[in-house]
């Protein structure tokens, strides 16, 4: 797991932390107001593969239960790799100036994402959540939720996942500290290999000023509860 380094355990669970990226730089971004679309993808070649798949191991793509699967795999693809083209910090689209200089989280963010090894699910929930810079420039709760979700809805491991929302949320706002855990389950040790189910995997992002032991430890309590 290049550029990560274990930094704890809750609950018999290994905590990955991605390494930092350097120190914080450049002023505040001002959000894109551009509206996220969806970028269409070449469904009708998805639909070819899909068929050619089901005809490799053995099915009869012109069933009654398979005939239109092709199509709605390309239909489903559309809106599960959405995320590709999006831009993390055009999620972030509204900020506010309100002078709050203590630590914000959003809990329990619902992930579902696509494992990029296997081409199978993984799903969980994220934390997310940041001390804001000296001006006390926040952004509204549901756009960390949507922050989220961009990253996820693409081909993803979810070490990158919990980096990717971290650089954009510390790039984007400019605050004095960003934190995001993810804990998901992934469907390639549950259905297949090992054959786990219920095996949960934590990785953490950490930037700027959170990486303080004493900060990141609060932190931490504050997203795990205390599990030991």
């Amino acid at each position: 797991m290049s550029g990560s380094t274990p930094v704890g355990n809750e609950g018999g669970q290994e905590i990955v932390e991605q390494a930092d990226k350097g120190p914080d730089t450049g002023q505040v971004r001002a959000a894109s107001t551009a509206p996220v679309t969806d970028r269409e993808v070449d469904q009708p070649r998805i639909a070819a593969a899909v068929r050619e798949i089901l005809i490799a191991i053995g099915e009869d793509p012109d069933r009654d239960g398979l005939r239109d699967t092709p199509l709605r795999v390309a239909r489903a693809y559309q809106e599960i790799f959405g995320g590709l083209a999006m831009s993390g910090p055009d999620a972030l689209t509204v900020t506010f100036d309100v002078h709050h200089d203590e630590l914000i989280i959003v809990k329990d963010i619902e992930v579902y994402s696509v494992c990029e090894h296997h081409l199978l699910p993984f799903h969980g929930v994220a934390h997310v959540g940041y001390l804001p810079n000296e001006d006390g420039r926040v952004t509204g709760l549901s756009k960390l939720a949507r922050l989220v979700d961009v990253y996820a809805r693409r081909p993803q491991v979810q070490e990158r996942l919990t980096a990717q929302v971290a650089d954009a949320l510390q790039e984007t706002l400019d605050p004095r500290g960003v934190i995001v855990v993810i804990e998901a389950e992934h469907m390639c040790m549950s259905m297949r290999g090992v054959r786990k189910p219920g095996a949960t995997t934590l990785t953490s992002a950490v930037r700027g000023q959170l990486r303080n032991a004493a900060t990141r430890s609060e932190a931490l309590g504050l997203i795990l509860g205390g599990r030991k």
